[in-house]
């Protein structure tokens, strides 16, 4: 059915004329006329009948009458552009964001922060990634996903940068690492713990070098940033983590207190953009856009590189 013969329905039983109805709506007399030819095939009934100088309505005519009105507001409701405003005072939504151990640790602290001052009433939920597979975007179960861009992230993702990152070495206070410049070649000399959510001990540091004719001495493989910083911290491994990460409350207490230290890689590796990710399908959302303006805001506000 046309919807566009309910705003015509509408007016020919309001004026019980079709030349009134037609000026009603902008229209003409003969496209009017067209209209309720229309609508008599639609239902199968004369709905205007002439009576001396004038129309009538059929009795289902007037049955309708009474109900065209309320159907007819509903539909301009349901096909109205949809309200862009948003009272984040009474915003009473859980927001669900991916993201890894390091950018929890750095920002969950501000979000916290913002949400109180901003969106009493809304949640962030932080899920730790254990991939990076676009179907927890594409099928709702994650609002943002937070971090590097990913080959499964899937081509209809929408993407903005937030800021980027780097690695850096980490020892424990006091590391014959240190003693010296840290070279490639006293940098291989000791044992390294690597962080790795999917058990892979091999990237952009090793690359570079390999280049050099070097490669690390892996001892051990944890599956996170904290537990690598917790080992190096206890021991004379060598680990490697996110810079942004050293700013998070977990690390800066392990810093204060255990003593941990930081130096440059002694090998090029190419910086690291963190963004935050989501699907089309939210674009138009007021408080998704809202909550995408906030982790943008929030990640500007505390740079995690220098």
């Amino acid at each position: 059915m046309d919807l566009n013969l309910l705003p015509v329905l509408d007016a020919l039983l309001s004026e019980c004329s079709v030349t009134a109805a037609a000026r009603r709506l902008n229209l003409s007399p003969s496209a009017m006329s067209r209209a309720l030819t229309r609508l008599r095939s639609l239902t199968g009934d004369p709905l205007l009948v002439r009576a001396g100088r004038g129309l009538v309505l059929t009795p289902h005519a007037a049955q309708l009458r009474s109900q065209v009105p309320g159907l007819a507001r509903q539909i301009e409701d349901l096909l109205r552009p949809a309200r862009q405003t948003l009272d984040l005072a009474q915003l009473d939504r859980t927001f669900t964001l991916r993201a890894n151990e390091g950018f929890i640790d750095v920002f969950g602290g501000p979000f916290a922060s913002a949400l109180a001052r901003q969106a009493p009433q809304a949640r962030v939920r932080f899920v730790l990634k254990a991939d990076k597979e676009a179907r927890h975007l594409r099928e709702g179960l994650a609002d943002l996903e937070i971090g590097v861009m990913g080959r499964d992230a899937g081509p209809e993702v929408r993407l903005q940068a937030l800021y980027r990152d780097r690695f850096v070495g980490v020892v424990r206070a006091g590391h014959p690492l240190l003693d010296g410049p840290v070279t490639p070649q006293r940098y291989v000399a000791f044992g390294h713990v690597v962080a790795s959510r999917r058990g892979r001990a091999q990237g952009p540091v090793d690359a570079a070098l390999a280049s050099l004719g070097l490669q690390r001495n892996i001892q051990m493989m944890v599956p996170g940033f904290p537990a690598a910083l917790g080992i190096a911290r206890d021991s004379d491994l060598v680990a490697l983590v996110p810079k942004s990460f050293l700013r998070g409350s977990t690390a800066a207490g392990a810093q204060g207190a255990a003593g941990v230290q930081t130096f440059a890689l002694p090998v090029e590796t190419p910086t690291i953009t963190i963004s935050q990710m989501w699907h089309p399908s939210q674009d138009a959302d007021p408080a998704h856009r809202w909550l995408r303006a906030l982790t943008r805001e929030i990640c500007h506000q505390e740079p995690p590189h220098d």
